[in-house]
């Protein structure tokens, strides 16, 4: 069994939040993949299902993100996973918009929902990190953070999450490169091959030779013969 928990803050007033990417990224997998309805338990929101051959449990904690770490330990505990089976899915300032990282263990780096999750459970769990750019200047990440997706956003946003949907099962299954490139593709699609193209008419025309410049065969007495036809 794994654990996938999306970092985020509850409520309607910060859905569309950058700071909620992560529950924004449960939501992609559960309706992608056919999970259970979402129910509460663990001071948050679970979704139960299967991805490939693994059965796996989607975590929204809505303990605030401050407090993400109270959520994702007590989960942890009630199906007495290891940190091993945890990826936890978070916003990340220091990636471009659209840009996801896969990295196992390390620091915080600042971001208090992982910052909760080391105090109760330490660092050595797998996260996802989901690009969303920086404001330029971190007296502007507070608010930056707790804004809304911009409309210009929802193009990279929708085919993110489609690809982090189409990635899944590789993911619970431990092949992260695979999981990668499943959303590089969804990023980037590769382009079709270019048809060759076909002849127009009027340059097909120009390969053949006129009638009336085409070499005459026929004898001198079959024109006279022509003539008086």
């Amino acid at each position: 069994m794994k654990l996938f928990a999306g970092l985020g803050n509850p409520g309607a007033k910060y859905a569309g939040n950058r700071h909620n990417i992560g529950f924004m990224a449960m939501d992609a997998i559960a309706d992608g993949h056919g999970f259970a309805p979402w129910r509460s338990k663990f001071q948050g929101e679970v979704s139960e299902g299967r991805l490939g051959s693994e059965k796996v449990v989607l975590l929204k904690p809505h303990t605030f993100m401050n407090l993400s770490g109270q959520s994702v330990a007590e989960a942890l505990r009630f199906f007495k996973l290891d940190l091993a089976d945890l990826t936890v899915f978070h916003d990340e300032l220091d990636l471009a918009p659209g840009k996801l990282r896969l990295k196992q263990g390390g620091g915080h780096a600042g971001h208090n929902g992982l910052r909760s999750i080391h105090g109760h459970l330490g660092p050595d769990y797998a996260r996802v990190r989901l690009g969303i750019g920086h404001p330029g200047h971190k007296d502007r990440v507070s608010p930056y953070v707790l804004s809304d997706f911009a409309k210009a956003d929802q193009t990279w946003l929708n085919d993110l999450m489609r690809g982090i949907s189409d990635g899944a099962v590789a993911l619970a299954e431990g092949d992260g490169p695979r999981f990668t490139n499943a959303v590089g593709l969804s990023m980037a699609p590769p382009k079709a091959s270019p048809e060759t193209p076909k002849a127009k008419p009027a340059e097909t025309a120009a390969t053949e030779t006129p009638p009336s410049t085409q070499a005459d065969a026929r004898s001198p007495l079959q024109k006279l013969v022509d003539r008086f036809k």
